[in-house]
């Protein structure tokens, strides 16, 4: 009786803290998929299942604010292309990297930043995961630099600064399904 039991948990039938082994038929399966000789097979073969919990990368929606953008237009579905200070990559970098290093110092030079696109005023950026609660407090901290002018941004100056638009740990959720074909066309 014993050795019956001991072969009963060495089978894992779930019951006790052994993996199960071996296969185990769909509960959903039809009649149909019932062969001639009894046994239950199924339709498709699952080659490899891969779950991603924490994705290595984060994404940042961020846009160039300044006192003429804040007249012109704040129109969220407006990429504002015709604008005439558009961003470029590098400087969308070092207002990043400003933002970093005036936040965290020299460990905020340190973290990896990659542009992704820059459309007019409006940039993609991705950051390592664990890093981008540290990120978006910086460019929300960040008061951006003074335009056309000397001085500390009174009537002489224009001050330009970045505003976060969105963060996401996935782009998908960020662009959006509309956008998301233009993120990698160009």
């Amino acid at each position: 009786m014993a050795a019956a039991a001991a072969e009963q948990a060495d089978a894992g039938d779930g019951d006790g803290d052994t993996p199960m082994t071996g296969t185990i038929p769909h509960p959903q399966a039809s009649a149909a998929s019932v062969a001639s000789n009894g046994k239950k097979t199924q339709k498709f073969h699952e080659l490899a299942t891969c779950t991603i919990r924490a994705p290595p990368f984060a994404y940042a929606h961020l846009e160039l604010f300044n006192s003429t953008t804040a007249i012109t237009s704040t129109n969220s579905d407006s990429d504002s292309e015709s604008s005439p200070r558009g961003l470029d990559a590098l400087q969308v970098r070092s207002y990043c990297t400003a933002a970093l290093r005036q936040f965290l110092g020299v460990a905020g030079e340190a973290i990896p930043l990659d542009v992704l696109q820059v459309r007019g005023r409006r940039c993609w950026v991705r950051v390592p995961r664990d890093d981008l609660g540290a990120f978006a407090a910086a460019v929300t901290a960040w008061q951006g630099v003074v335009l056309d002018g000397a001085g500390d941004g009174g009537d002489g100056g224009r001050r330009s600064t970045l505003r976060i638009l969105g963060c996401s740990d996935w782009l998908g959720t960020l662009v959006g399904g509309r956008g998301e074909e233009r993120l990698w066309s160009g």
